[in-house]
């Protein structure tokens, strides 16, 4: 920027941030005090004409522009915002110095001073649309990856038994990671049985059931065995109508029984107390008779 133009700019600090501040009041900017505070709006939008400033002043040498696009993003506010909120700064600037210049009749003038305001606030704009796009990006990958974490949990219930819940639909992004995360818990937690419990999964088709025979053959493969649970009476008919073979896949219709044949392939069983004592007694009076 030509250092008339910037000086212009500087010396009109103030008389450029009243009507920048006015303008956005009436764009669509105002629309967020619906979810918003307007002292919050208020706020933001004064860090975002201050940081705009210092850019000047420092000719784009500082990293303002990274942090507040950033504070954006977590505020969960468009893209827009930026992008309005720098075209509105670039028309009051523009105002501004004519203003300071007095009316100019030379069409050259005008476009130089036109010119001179955009490679300014051009290379402003696209680095807070870049830095913007940078930190939305890895906002969705975290969540991606927590929500990955939280699609094809492996709960560990009590030795050599272990359950994997699912719910929602199961695509091949997600049937890998069920796979991935099956095979890496029955080794961590020496799980004999794995139940998968697919009570929460909407549909199932000829591809679902597909990646869930692929799961059990990989568990298989590394020593374990799975049940699948949650038969419910619709998908047992779709799986017989689709003509899907899980002979060699044990199911149950509830957790509950699933994890009494579980109980039953690790040597375990469910005693209740009334039987555990009443086991006692008789292993008492087997031991008297012997005497």
């Amino acid at each position: 920027m030509e250092k008339r133009l910037k000086n212009i700019i500087l010396e009109h600090s103030d008389e450029i941030i009243k009507k920048w501040l006015e303008k956005l009041d009436q764009s669509k900017i105002a629309e967020y005090g619906e979810t918003i505070s307007q002292e919050s709006i208020e706020q933001t939008n004064r860090e975002f004409v201050n940081v705009i400033f210092s850019n000047i002043e420092s000719d784009g040498g500082t990293d303002d522009l990274h942090e507040f696009s950033e504070k954006i993003v977590n505020l969960g506010w468009p893209l827009g915002y930026l992008t309005e909120g720098m075209q509105a700064f670039r028309s009051v600037t523009i105002k501004v110095i004519l203003e300071d210049i007095g009316e100019t009749n030379s069409n050259d003038e005008f476009l130089s001073i036109m010119e001179g305001v955009n490679d300014w606030v051009d290379p402003i704009k696209n680095r807070l649309i870049n830095e913007y796009s940078h930190n939305w990006t890895n906002i969705v990958s975290l969540q991606k990856v927590a929500l990955q974490e939280l699609s094809a949990p492996l709960i560990p219930v009590m030795e050599g038994i272990t359950v994997m819940p699912l719910v929602g639909t199961i695509d091949t992004d997600r049937a890998k990671l069920i796979m991935e995360n099956l095979l890496n818990g029955v080794i961590k937690n020496h799980a004999e049985v794995v139940l998968i419990d697919i009570t929460g999964v909407p549909v199932v088709d000829t591809m679902v059931a597909h990646h869930i025979i692929q799961a059990a053959e990989a568990v298989r493969l590394v020593g374990s065995q799975c049940i699948l649970v949650g038969i419910r009476p619709e998908i047992a008919q779709t799986i017989v109508n689709l003509g899907i073979d899980l002979r060699n896949f044990p199911t149950k219709s509830s957790l509950q029984k699933g994890f009494r044949t579980a109980l039953e392939m690790t040597g375990a069983k469910v005693v209740s107390e009334s039987e555990s004592e009443g086991d006692e007694i008789e292993n008492i009076l087997n031991s008297i008779e012997k005497e």
